[in-house]
């Protein structure tokens, strides 16, 4: 990116500044599992995260401003504002899975929550509650309870990015059901810009960021299918890979299956076709 100065990595995406108040946020096809990447990519990957985000960005703002800036002709490539970033991945959970059944299982609660005793894996919880967790640059993201997240970001901005995404998640969960998909949990990044305001940034409610269940599908008392890397993981953990780098390379089918997944849940969605959302990418922001 010629115009650009490359400022940053992360797992899937690269960071450019264009200038001090906007930075361009590229998202790759490369995918991770259990914290490792992976080295087979994923086709279109990065324009399905880059879509559904930006979908989502134009349909929250008036809960709570965004980074979005405009989405480029690449699909993939977001234009952004520059801000000061949250020490705090804000993760909102309407059903018990994934680390927080974990938790669940082995003190009968999580980050802090008493839960319910008999809860089965995948039940929808009484009502979708917050679980922060610490922002790991290597390693394990660790669920932690308001107590320890105060202390990183401070009580009034916690109580705040508190009410703001469980308002988010009670949207985006209730359009989400209507089309076919259960949201059943997702993760928040919110800044802070320059006249102090709460902003959501890096991305929302996309397959890397969220857990997308089939709602006919949907069973209480398992494991769910999903269109997120779940299907990744799972073709992962039957390897009985150490879950150390380098990661395993995946097959044609799994790469296949996981493209069709992430491409379907952009379609149901959005209710805008992929291929039109790659033809312009400002559709999904109409």
């Amino acid at each position: 990116m010629p115009e650009a100065a490359h400022v940053g990595s992360g797992k899937v995406r690269e960071l450019y500044a264009l200038d001090d108040d906007r930075l361009v946020l590229v998202a790759s096809d490369r995918i991770s599992t259990f914290d490792v990447v992976l080295p087979t990519e994923i086709p279109d990957k990065g324009r399905v995260l880059t879509g559904l985000a930006g979908f989502w960005f134009a349909r929250t703002s008036s809960i709570v401003p965004n980074h979005l800036l405009g989405l480029r002709e690449d699909g993939r490539s977001t234009e952004c504002q520059r801000l000061e970033m949250l020490p705090l991945e804000c993760v909102v959970r309407g059903y018990i899975t994934g680390s927080g059944w974990k938790d669940y299982l082995a003190t009968g609660g999580t980050s802090g929550h008493e839960l319910p005793a008999g809860l089965r894996e995948s039940d929808r919880l009484p009502a979708p509650i917050f679980t922060p967790s610490t922002k790991a640059d290597e390693g394990h993201d660790e669920n932690i309870d308001l107590d320890q997240a105060a202390r990183l970001v401070g009580a009034e901005r916690l109580e705040e990015v508190e009410r703001i995404s469980l308002e988010l998640y009670r949207f985006a969960a209730e359009h989400a059901l209507a089309r076919g998909i259960i949201i059943a949990d997702t993760k928040f990044e919110f800044g802070i810009d320059g006249e102090g305001r709460h902003v959501l940034a890096d991305e929302a409610f996309t397959p890397d960021s969220s857990r997308f269940w089939p709602a006919a599908e949907y069973e209480p008392g398992r494991s769910q299918p999903s269109f997120d890397k779940q299907f990744v993981r799972d073709y992962c953990e039957s390897l009985g890979w150490d879950k150390t780098a380098p990661g395993p390379e995946l097959p044609d089918d799994v790469v296949a299956g996981t493209r069709a997944r992430y491409v379907e849940a952009f379609e149901r969605l959005t209710e805008i076709p992929f291929d039109r959302y790659l033809a312009d990418p400002e559709t999904v922001l109409r």
